[in-house]
């Protein structure tokens, strides 16, 4: 991901984060990619109501899909609402795909939506990233280390 992308997903005014990832994986290697939605879909995310816990991607029939991602019904929307957690394909190019692939039948690794964001265009994207599981005692360090930054934030405030 290079500088140019980063400053876009900050100017991004809405980011749904799963922030649970970040302590139950290692990052290997992450990518962005496109989202399959139907029409009330998109409006619900522009709303801010979609949720990322407990989600993850999957190969199917070598395409790559989101499975149990929670975008809430459409407000306004009448009979043509969607399925709150119905799967919803991923678009990347073949090369992305291959690749992932091999990757992902490694043991202990997985592919786990990060963000969701709207880009300049208007169409929503997905980070996801390339995973490996975390053993108790990374958890306890990040817990430890997310702490120590606290505190040393603190201790400069008061200063």
């Amino acid at each position: 991901m290079n500088k140019q992308e980063q400053e876009l997903r900050k100017k991004s005014p809405i980011q749904i984060r799963n922030k649970k990832a970040s302590f139950e994986y290692f990052f290997v290697d992450t990518y962005t990619a496109g989202i399959v939605l139907t029409g009330t879909e998109i409006k619900s995310i522009r709303g801010g109501k979609a949720s990322l816990v407990d989600c993850y991607c999957d190969f199917y029939q070598g395409e790559l899909w989101v499975k149990g991602m929670n975008i809430s019904s459409y407000f306004y929307g009448s009979f043509s609402n969607h399925e709150a957690r119905r799967d919803r394909k991923l678009l990347l190019n073949k090369r992305e795909l291959r690749r992932l692939e091999e990757d992902s039948k490694q043991p202990g690794f997985t592919i786990v939506p990060i963000l969701v964001f709207i880009d300049d265009h208007g169409r929503a994207k997905v980070d996801i990233a390339l995973c490996k599981g975390k053993k108790e005692y990374d958890k306890r360090q990040t817990l430890k280390e997310k702490e120590d930054r606290r505190e040393m934030d603190r201790a400069i405030k008061h200063f």
